[in-house]
């Protein structure tokens, strides 16, 4: 049955995400894309200010 596959899965990944081990290469991992956004924030800024300086 896929559905015992898909709960028992949802059991195991409510196991895992509960531990502070397991969370804490995803907040290293979420730390480091939100520092590679916020390098390209204000080359946007700039795509934008020169768009709304041509109209």
């Amino acid at each position: 049955m896929p559905l015992d596959t898909i709960m028992s899965s949802f059991a195991t990944m409510n196991g895992v995400w509960n531990s502070p081990i397991a969370l804490l290469p995803v907040a290293a991992l979420a730390a480091y894309f939100g520092w590679r956004i916020v390098e390209f924030i204000p080359f946007t800024r700039r795509i934008i200010e020169r768009r709304e300086g041509g109209r």
